[in-house]
């Protein structure tokens, strides 16, 4: 009997790409040269930027901001929730109102909105209930009330489809047999639809959050001044440098909304610890080889065996 032979190993070696590499090279260069140009640049006014980035006027604004920004994405998810489950409602009205209202501040700009809410004193001074006639003056008198309701009303409207898309992608088989369990529709939400939908629900919303906070920035409009950008321009409008300031601004956007992105991240990870997926071997070395990385939450099952023909 003929001994058989085992195959030499295979020596694969990697495709060469000189494009990329001489593009990489040219980009680094072009940073390279724009950071030395800038470092140089008299226009640019670095020492007041450096003067004023840890300003204690400057640091009390962006708490401003934040504060805005969290008051705001809360009123965004209340007010998300309750037209999700009035866009779904088998009820004509719900639906008619929920869909008026995402007609209506999703098709403005929302610099415009916040014009309106800054002008809302001037529109109404009272409301009038018949038996009683309520003073608007406590709110219409608050800028920073104005703002966060202006701002939470308009992040309404993005967070209701968000919810909404991610209640709709749980199976309605889940939610049958949550019913077959026993389960009321509070149970069934709590238990078996929103923890499924949560995986398609914070990536964006994270991403609303944070665009909601570079979005806080409108609310000059209202008119509110005492929030990041607008503090800024009040101190560059004095030192005639709106140039330093801008910068001095947007590093505070870019230090805050860099971490949110890693507690985003760390949220995302926290809800996509129950999604695994089935993969054999082979299919788990393909897609590795693919991505680069070991995908995280595979669970590996046997190879399927192929029936002799």
């Amino acid at each position: 009997m003929s001994t058989r032979t085992r195959p030499e190993r295979i020596e694969a070696k990697p495709l060469r790409h000189p494009g990329r590499w001489i593009l990489a090279t040219v980009l680094i260069a072009l940073a390279v040269w724009f950071v030395i140009g800038a470092a140089r640049n008299e226009a640019y006014g670095w020492d007041t930027y450096f003067q004023y980035l840890f300003d204690t006027r400057i640091a009390t604004a962006a708490g401003h901001t934040i504060a805005i920004t969290v008051l705001a994405m809360i009123i965004g998810l209340i007010g998300g929730v309750i037209l999700a489950v009035m866009r779904m409602s088998p009820n004509p009205v719900f639906k008619s109102i929920a869909w008026i209202f995402l007609w209506v501040f999703r098709g403005t700009p929302v610099y415009v909105q916040l014009m309106f809410w800054g002008l809302l004193g001037a529109i109404y001074d009272s409301i009038n209930l018949g038996f009683a006639e309520v003073s608007l003056e406590p709110f219409t008198s608050s800028a920073f009330m104005l703002a966060v309701v202006g701002l939470g009303l308009n992040e309404a409207a993005y967070m209701a489809e968000i919810v909404r898309s991610g209640i709709s992608s749980v199976p309605e088989g889940q939610v049958e047999a949550s019913k077959a369990l026993g389960m009321s529709w509070s149970q069934t939400m709590r238990r078996t639809v929103l923890p499924q939908a949560m995986r398609i629900i914070i990536p964006p919303t994270g991403n609303e959050f944070i665009s909601l906070l570079k979005t806080s920035s409108l609310v000059v409009a209202v008119p509110y001044s005492l929030e990041l950008y607008g503090r800024s321009m009040d101190i560059a409008a004095a030192l005639f440098e709106p140039v330093p300031m801008l910068l001095v601004a947007a590093t505070w956007y870019l230090a805050i909304t860099s971490l949110l992105m890693v507690g985003q991240h760390y949220l995302e990870q926290h809800f996509e610890k129950g999604a695994t997926r089935q993969l054999t071997r082979r299919q788990l070395a393909s897609l590795a080889d693919a991505e680069g990385t070991i995908p995280q939450n595979v669970q590996i099952v046997d190879e399927p065996q192929q029936k002799g023909l």
